[in-house]
């Protein structure tokens, strides 16, 4: 948006408000499998708040450096080396040293509902520079060893709204892990003496996944940045027919990701596939606390990617509902996929050679509906919209989409940020969208 300033003061770091054997003694807590897929990874949420409270930046940063104690981990680093009794010297772990995390207070020079956060046309290639400006970034695209693994922002604008943004390694904690810390920072910040839900981030009763192999590849695809919506009438319209074509005795239900997912999943393959015989092949991410017995409190990673294969032509021929018939039968399996070997995967049996050739045709999603960061209060209110921002690394080398992001506002479409097609398919892909509006 033109004529906005975004004024920030410089960072500080944040450490936890008591200094115990726990938040500073260097204890080690090792990385699972789910981890360590993401160990390197920045990910970005920015929460905008409407209404104001007193002193937002200050605060905040007062009840973010009291959550730090129960939540001791995140002021921590992630390092190599010996993990305490391992045999494998490059175990990766966190090392509880209480060295802290950035915090920067901003101001803007407009009110929260003239700021554009999102692209207001479909046609943007690049993302609005104003997420940028309310973001703290790491000094490379990836995390590394000594920086820390939370960074704040918190930028208060004229009207008293603000936005809260955090940037933070995704290897200490997933989104569910996150919303669940940015919750007990909101209790603090409203008074409670300790947060409702107590934190767990090693359980010993985590039943571990075999170890999986990373799939993100370091070349550039050339893949454009891309905001667009899903509306909520074709949502609509889409689960309704659902319901009506599979109401066989059984109540089955459309979510409104498996809406979005097959939308997309459909206009994309229209788009860039060449012949009907490819592959088209989906990715999503799915929480499988439930599935490998995490305790209530855990924040730490429990995420498991699902891949779904069909050709091509099935998938642009297919009735929508019979997509969304196929993405539900794959999140069904997410229990029965999570322990098997990964030779029994499609991608995780391929070579880096075949995987580059594949990428493309692939196309990965991630969800931020219930993640929790909708429940997240300050003290003025729950938020009235969450916005992230893609990472780097990943949207360059993997065709990705954050889909559903909550918004307060009745009927809000369903924004998707999307990097998942190159510059020449970005025409038939913004065509095939607009068959469903």
């Amino acid at each position: 948006m033109v004529g906005v300033a975004v004024r920030r003061s410089p960072s500080v770091v944040v450490r936890p408000s008591e200094l115990t054997a726990a938040t500073s003694g260097g204890a080690i807590i090792k990385l699972t499998p789910f981890d360590r897929l993401s160990a390197k990874l920045p990910v970005t949420a920015l929460l905008a708040f409407e209404h104001p409270i007193r002193e937002a930046a200050e605060t905040i940063k007062r009840a973010l450096s009291r959550a730090l104690v129960p939540y001791y981990p995140i002021s921590g680093r992630i390092v190599a080396g010996s993990g305490g009794g391992g045999d494998d010297e490059e175990e990766v772990h966190i090392r509880c040293s209480g060295e802290g995390v950035a915090f920067v207070a901003a101001s803007a020079n407009c009110a929260l509902k003239d700021a554009e956060f999102f692209a207001r046309s479909p046609d943007t290639r690049t993302p609005p520079p104003l997420l940028d400006e309310l973001a703290v970034d790491y000094p490379a695209e990836c995390c590394a060893p000594a920086d820390p693994l939370l960074l704040m922002q918190v930028t208060e604008f004229s009207c008293g709204g603000f936005v809260v943004a955090v940037t933070w390694n995704h290897g200490v904690a997933d989104g569910i892990g996150m919303a669940q810390f940015f919750e007990a920072v909101g209790e603090l910040a409203r008074g409670s003496p300790s947060p409702s839900l107590a934190p767990v981030r090693w359980d010993d009763s985590l039943s571990l996944p075999p170890p999986n192999v990373q799939l993100v590849s370091p070349e550039p695809m050339g893949l454009v940045y891309l905001d667009i919506t899903v509306t909520s009438s074709s949502i609509d319209r889409i689960r309704a027919e659902f319901h009506e074509r599979s109401n066989n005795g059984r109540r089955r239900t459309c979510t409104v990701f498996e809406a979005v997912a097959a939308v997309l999943w459909q206009c994309r393959t229209r788009a860039i596939a060449s012949r009907p015989d490819s592959l088209a092949l989906l990715s999503f991410a799915a929480n499988v606390r439930s599935h490998v017995n995490a305790k209530d409190g855990y924040y730490g990673n429990c995420l498991a990617t699902q891949t779904v294969t069909a050709t091509a032509g099935t998938v642009a021929n297919a009735d929508v509902t019979d997509l969304v018939d196929t993405i539900k039968r794959a999140k069904d399996g997410v229990q029965d996929k999570l322990f098997a070997k990964n030779d029994d995967d499609l991608l995780q049996a391929m070579d880096k050679s075949q995987l580059d050739k594949l990428r493309y045709s692939a196309l990965f999603l991630t969800s931020w509906r219930n993640l929790g960061f909708e429940k997240v209060d300050f003290g003025g209110g729950t938020l009235e919209r969450v916005m992230c921002r893609l990472p780097g690394p990943w949207i360059r080398t993997w065709p990705t989409c954050v889909v559903c992001l909550p918004c307060k506002e009745k009927d809000a479409p369903n924004i998707v940020l999307s990097a998942c097609v190159k510059e020449e398919h970005v025409d038939a892909f913004l065509a095939e969208l607009a068959r469903f509006t």
